[in-house]
């Protein structure tokens, strides 16, 4: 039933950044000038509200106008992926039938942070979404910041019971549980690298593609990395993953996405605003990513 759906959602699905103005309020005009950027330097899919968007910065309204905008912009040229996952059950299935009525191609549902839930509860959690909303279902696992992992044997318990939950996006840094998701759960579940320095990686050992922040960015050479893997151009993949490690290095110096909206605001694409409590690098950090960006992109203020 999904397996149309599945050869489509490959690639780089690009975590779109959530553009603040001054005073905080959305800037939606730059949203969606960030995201015919993306899709004009070959990302392969865009993809809203998930952790590098803010989520737990913005309101339940706020999300689901981002999600609104985002779906009228993309307008079908890319598969459309929102996050529509929270820490609260009926916030996650509230957005996730939201995402569905909006016709986005899959919703990329995070396991709840700070509850800490047991892989009991997350069972439970994942399949009542699942069951609820008939949309394709792309799991997130980041126990860096959810303090939970979603162990490998219940994502296959999932994968299993749920037809519509179709893949994961693995921000773990634990290579061993991402090879064994694929082995546990198939090797046509679709498994996406949320970790840098791991898409290219992921490609080898059969993931779909990755979900990466720095796509922000470089969104061209992001995408390359799946391009070129896909040609067979192994070395060219092999030389790009190499050519973005120093930036993927800087961009990580501080909690995600603060360099990454710094940077931007470097390159002249967006405010560097954040909602408290999160706030900007400090003002060596910046150097420093202005330092490290001048070699990929053109730096177009000292702001």
């Amino acid at each position: 039933m999904y397996e149309e759906v599945k050869k489509k959602l490959r690639g780089s699905i690009a975590p779109v950044v959530t553009p603040f103005n001054e005073d905080e309020t959305l800037d939606l005009a730059t949203f969606c000038s960030l995201i015919d950027w993306h899709i004009e330097s070959g990302s392969h899919a865009i993809s809203v509200t998930g952790t590098t968007g803010e989520p737990s910065s913005l309101t339940i309204e706020e999300r689901v106008l981002l999600m609104e905008t985002a779906a009228k912009q993309v307008n079908g040229r890319v598969p459309f992926v929102p996050g529509t996952g929270s820490t609260n059950h009926q916030e996650t299935l509230y957005l996730t039938k939201k995402a569905k009525e909006l016709g986005a191609d899959a919703a990329l549902i995070i396991v709840p942070y700070y509850n800490r839930p047991s892989q009991h509860a997350l069972y439970k959690h994942f399949k009542a979404v699942a069951d609820a909303v008939d949309i394709p279902i792309i799991i997130y696992n980041i126990p860096g910041r959810t303090a939970t992992n979603l162990h490998v044997k219940t994502l296959a318990q999932l994968s299993k019971d749920c037809e519509n939950i179709i893949g994961v996006k693995e921000s773990n840094k634990d290579f061993e549980h991402v090879n064994r998701v694929l082995l546990e759960c198939g090797r046509d579940f679709l498994l996406y690298s949320g970790i840098e320095l791991l898409c290219y990686p992921m490609l080898a050992i059969g993931g779909a593609g990755h979900i990466s922040a720095t796509a922000n960015l470089v969104p061209g050479k992001v995408a390359e990395i799946y391009d070129a893997w896909q040609a067979g151009e192994v070395n060219r993949a092999l030389n790009l993953h190499y050519e973005l490690m120093p930036l993927n290095d800087v961009l990580f110096k501080d909690t995600n996405p603060a360099p990454l909206k710094a940077a931007l605001g470097m390159m002249g694409k967006t405010k560097p605003v954040l909602r408290m409590p999160m706030d900007v690098p400090t003002k060596e950090l910046q150097e420093e990513i202005r330092t490290v960006l001048q070699d990929y992109v053109e730096v177009v203020t000292n702001s």
